[in-house]
């Protein structure tokens, strides 16, 4: 799926001691033992920097939900290979695709069953998608994507058709990664407030044990799973909003996977004694994160305001101070590495005197003389709001306030848990946000930028421009990836000239791994654990 997710601003950073993409065996991995194969049994704790809102694959809108569920309880029609990122089959084992692009024809493997035992079918996905498109159903963000199909219908029991009202250039990735949920167990009441937000049933190689709010959740091996059934036998996903106390929790092993904030990379993980227990993986995954200024604020109304508050960022020296001078400064919302990406947009430079002047020429000057900016009677008194254990995303905020303060802004830093922050942002209630967007292998801007996404969508920011609306629905209908860039890149200057973010960076994920797994290998999206083991020597936990 390429649907921008929410993602705490968390970490990014890399170091020379960074093991570059391929595999990771233990020295344990004797012989003998890889001649009879992976061994089998052992538990994967896993850190968990926030509690997902939901486990309901269709109304969450965050991060923590898909690392939960992806993967190991639900599963969609196709999915991307690890190491060609290619659209392979999954409960689709194939399909094909008419001439005039608008239908897409799946035949579903058979034998399927969800976890509960009752048979997977077609009626399941067309369930799935009229779900979506419901008004009442709180699913806004991914309904956009979803909206230019005409009609589902289950052709028989294992074949399911698409049709689409016109071309869209993502459908086949949409139509194939379409959130899966087992109608026998949503179309009962609510669908939004469905028990089975918070106990999940699948068609994955793991299924839901139990959810003990604000410390763990817990998957265990699906016995039952229709395909390759993986190594581990249960997952732990445990839940520690503080890095600082991640990090003890972690360096005690009673972790195994966590991601890393720069500084704990960086100055706290290079002990003998950690690096004996922990290997550490750093890699890049399409992500940016930014700023975003509420336009529907006064102060961030005027794109004279918005520019100015870029120019009082200093990137480089957050590069450098907090992310330790391994980030990459971006400048427009696609995958620096991607070819959308336009890197003839040079980044803003820090210039508090440029920015003087623009807040001046905005009308932004203390007219009453209390050392605060002021229009039409309104002070410049913003709330900066970030998500609790967001490390790196305080320390920006610190930064920022130092020098508002210098110019006559107040700017109050405003932290709260993860579950109120993202309902604020859904609310529109916030001035300015920091936060991180996480993206597909190809992006289609639409959710996060078209102005219909203003009300319920995912521009919070309220952007609103007809010619980048233009160029996003153009390019939305454009097969030639080459012609598609072309429209991108005016729509990045647009985005540029506007500034309704300020983009930070681009920046790689950080993750310590426990040493007694093997086969822990870095793809170009990251890494896999259905596809890890842990030598019978090693194994720490028993059932």
């Amino acid at each position: 799926m390429c649907i921008g997710v929410l993602s705490a601003l968390i970490s990014c950073s890399s170091s020379e001691k960074t093991k570059e993409s391929g595999k990771q065996e233990s020295s344990s991995d004797t012989s003998s033992e890889k001649a009879s194969g992976p061994a089998e049994g052992d538990w994967l704790i896993y850190h968990l920097s926030a509690e997902p809102a939901t486990l309901n694959p269709i109304t969450a809108t965050d991060a923590y939900e898909g690392i939960v569920n992806g993967g190991n309880v639900y599963e969609t029609l196709l999915k991307r290979d690890n190491k060609t990122l290619e659209l392979i089959p999954l409960l689709a084992e194939s399909w094909t695709i008419s001439d005039d692009k608008l239908t897409y024809t799946f035949k579903l493997r058979q034998g399927v069953k969800w976890q509960d035992g009752v048979p997977f079918t077609a009626d399941d996905i067309v369930f799935s998608y009229k779900t979506i498109m419901n008004p009442k159903v709180d699913a806004p963000q991914l309904r956009s994507y979803y909206q230019e199909i005409k009609d589902v219908v289950a052709l028989d029991d294992h074949t399911v058709r698409f049709t689409y009202a016109r071309p869209y250039f993502l459908a086949l990735e949409f139509c194939g990664g379409i959130p899966i949920v087992p109608k026998h167990i949503f179309e009962k009441g609510d669908f939004n407030t469905n028990p089975a937000g918070r106990a999940p049933v699948g068609t994955g190689p793991y299924k839901f044990v139990k959810w003990t709010t604000g410390r763990e959740i817990v998957l265990e091996k699906n016995n039952d799973y229709w395909g390759k059934k993986p190594h581990i036998n249960r997952i732990v996903f445990r839940i520690i909003t503080d890095p600082s106390v991640a990090l003890q929790v972690l360096k005690r092993q009673e972790l195994d996977v966590a991601g890393l904030t720069p500084i704990q990379w960086e100055r706290q993980t290079s002990s003998p004694e950690f690096e004996k227990n922990f290997d550490k993986f750093s890699y890049y995954t399409p992500n940016y994160s930014y700023i975003g200024w509420n336009s529907a604020r006064p102060f961030f109304a005027d794109k004279r305001v918005r520019k100015a508050m870029t120019y009082l960022v200093n990137r480089e020296l957050i590069l450098e101070k907090i992310m330790f001078d391994l980030g990459t400064v971006v400048t427009n919302p696609f995958y620096i590495n991607s070819p959308e990406y336009d890197k003839d947009i040079k980044p803003i430079p820090y210039n508090p005197e440029e920015a003087k002047k623009l807040l001046d020429e905005a009308g932004w000057i203390d007219h009453d003389g209390d050392g605060i900016r002021d229009k039409d009677g309104v002070k410049f008194s913003f709330e900066f709001l970030i998500p609790g254990g967001s490390e790196t995303g305080e320390k920006i905020a610190t930064i920022l306030k130092e020098e508002l303060d210098k110019i006559g802004i107040d700017m109050t830093i405003r932290k709260t848990e993860w579950a109120v922050f993202t309902q604020r942002l859904s609310e529109r209630n916030f001035d300015a946000v920091t936060l991180a967007w996480s993206m597909g292998v190809e992006s289609d801007p639409y959710q996060i930028w078209s102005s219909t996404q203003i009300t319920s969508g995912s521009n919070f920011v309220g952007f609103n421009n007809a010619e980048a609306d233009k160029l996003i629905n153009q390019a939305r209908q454009e097969f030639d990836r080459q012609k598609r860039i072309e429209l991108y890149r005016k729509f990045s200057e647009i985005v540029n000239d506007e500034q309704p973010y300020t983009f930070l960076f681009c920046r790689k994920a950080t993750v310590a791994v426990a040493k007694r797994f093997a086969n822990v290998t870095v793809y170009p999206l990251g890494v896999d654990p259905l596809e890890w083991y842990v030598p019978i020597p090693l194994q720490k936990y028993t059932e």
